[in-house]
């Protein structure tokens, strides 16, 4: 089975790499962008036995490892 994780920075925290890029986009003359927040992509396949154990271990996996949870939102995809 094929999974995406999507981890975010929770509102509120600051992104100094979003930050960075945004402002690399005005340099380059890119018009029109507000702001930029930048996040990781987990493109996982795992082994199990239905979508319900599949959620659940790729949260124990975004909880422990993937996602800093004091910081960072994660969304589960089953694909």
């Amino acid at each position: 089975m094929k999974a995406r994780v999507t981890v975010t920075l929770k509102t509120g925290v600051l992104d100094p790499q979003g930050k960075a890029i945004e402002g690399a986009l005005h340099s380059l003359g890119v018009e029109g962008i507000a702001s930029v927040r930048q996040g990781k992509v987990f493109d996982i396949e795992i082994d199990a036995a239905d979508p319900e154990a599949a959620r659940a271990a790729l949260a124990a996996a975004s909880e422990k490892l993937l996602a800093n949870t004091v910081v960072e939102n994660y969304r589960l995809e089953l694909l």
